[in-house]
């Protein structure tokens, strides 16, 4: 296989991941389709989610608060299901504890980024998965508004195997 086909093979492989995963979320997590989250990048090494202001729209005209950290928590949650699904790895997957902070008002639609960074943690977090049938993580997500980082999240993320 030549270097252009392997490389178009790699992109639709990810435009599918990205198409299922969307709707993925709006089928199993109503609130992401009622927030109007559409997945614009979702790989075992990076997911991109977007939502627009208009359903999370806050009596300021901006971005709402909650919209905001669960749009963020849904990108690292995401991130990690990718991984998971990706290895094949059949795990309930919940979050056990966050925390957001925001840098300022967003005044439009908005993003949020989640991006893996940590290959050893990945390794800890299988072996541990296959010793005990449950592992935690902690994943860091960040919001976006017209490329400015506008707020962080940290999620600590727990699977289940069943």
């Amino acid at each position: 296989m030549s270097h252009d086909a392997a490389l178009s093979d790699a992109k639709t492989w990810e435009a599918d991941l990205t198409s299922d995963m969307e709707s993925y979320l709006h089928a199993n997590i109503p609130l992401s389709a009622v927030m109007g989250v559409q997945v614009k990048i979702a790989t075992p090494e990076r997911v991109l989610l977007r939502a627009p202001l208009g359903p999370n729209i806050n009596h300021h005209q901006t971005v709402f608060g909650g919209s905001g950290v669960v749009l963020a928590t849904l990108s690292a949650w995401t991130l990690l299901h990718v991984r998971l699904e990706h290895e094949h790895i059949r795990a309930q997957l919940v979050i056990q504890r966050s925390a957001m902070e925001y840098e300022r008002p967003i005044p439009g639609d908005f993003e949020a980024i989640c991006r893996f960074e940590n290959p050893d943690g990945w390794e800890r977090f299988r072996a541990m998965l296959g010793r005990r049938g449950r592992a935690r993580m902690t994943l860091n997500a960040k919001l976006l508004y017209a490329t400015h980082e506008m707020g962080s999240f940290e999620g600590d993320f727990v699977a289940f195997l069943p």
